[in-house]
């Protein structure tokens, strides 16, 4: 059985850490293709504040209340960055963060628009084994040709999403800028794509990104008529057993609370770490 995990604040650091660099490198895929000018993206207390354009999932604030307070007037030289730029604010708090950092958000206006769930699972997992996945699916790396592939099966897969029995997303986004966000992945220093076959035909795809120890899993998604044939499983085993070759001491995914994704992360071996609370400032109103 995985070996479970107790989350403490210098974990939820280290990972915090991680997610902040990996909002770093999208940031910087990003400036990539609109220029370094465009891209608003400024270190904070620890975190990092990314702004790319309307629509853009990296737009947030990650990785705050390890490393004490933003001042006053940092949020205030912030918030005029984004006010600039006709932009709400996104910041993402872990539960387990100075308690200071929500309390100063929620002072300034900031109001709370729901949560996302952190999960983690020990490495390496000697309890799952490559043949634990459902025979016929095969799980490779997606060779530089095979970019336009991808980013079709995940954008695809995204834009069907399971049902569950949870609240509503905090975010949504039209197909064109799914496209472009997975595009920039392609670009992301350190993001490594790859892909499900089930029975030779393409059936979905997933992402992985090593930062300081951790493997991080994200861009998991199954196109509709693969679904319930262990493509999710299949793509979480491979990824898994790569992170533990590669000395990774744990592996983490962010869902949304009662997710299928979080479902399919937890049979398994994921254990809820913390979840983050997400905390939105609007744009002001022009005048």
């Amino acid at each position: 059985m995985a070996t479970g995990i107790f989350a403490t604040t210098s974990l939820a650091r280290r990972i915090e850490r991680a997610e902040a660099d990996l909002v770093r490198a999208s940031a910087a895929a990003c400036a990539l293709r609109l220029g370094t000018d465009h891209v608003l993206s400024r270190d904070i207390a620890g975190g990092i504040a990314v702004f790319v354009q309307e629509g853009c999932p990296f737009n947030k604030v990650a990785g705050l209340g390890f490393d004490g307070v933003p001042s006053s007037e940092t949020f205030d030289g912030l918030e005029a960055e984004f006010a600039a730029r006709a932009a709400s604010i996104r910041v993402e708090v872990s539960t387990l963060a100075d308690p200071g950092v929500a309390r100063a958000l929620t002072q300034r206006g900031y109001e709370l628009a729901g949560f996302e769930n952190v999960l983690g699972l020990a490495l390496p997992a000697d309890s799952i084994s490559p043949t634990a996945t459902s025979a016929g699916i095969v799980v490779s790396l997606a060779s530089p040709d095979e970019g336009r592939t991808w980013l079709d099966v995940v954008t695809t897969g995204f834009l069907h999403p399971d049902t569950f029995d949870g609240p509503p997303s905090t975010e949504t986004f039209a197909r064109e800028e799914l496209e472009q966000v997975f595009n920039d992945m392609l670009n992301a220093k350190g993001m490594e794509r790859y892909l499900a076959r089930r029975e030779g035909a393409i059936a979905g795809g997933g992402s992985l990104r090593v930062s300081d120890g951790i493997a991080m899993l994200s861009g998991a998604a199954t196109l509709p008529e693969h679904r319930k044939r262990g493509v999710q499983r299949a793509l979480l085993i491979e990824r898994l057993r790569l992170a533990g070759e590669r000395g990774c001491d744990l592996a983490i995914v962010t869902t949304e609370p009662a997710s299928k994704s979080q479902a399919n992360v937890q049979r398994v071996g994921f254990t809820l770490l913390y979840p983050r609370a997400v905390l939105v400032k609007d744009a002001p109103r022009v005048q």
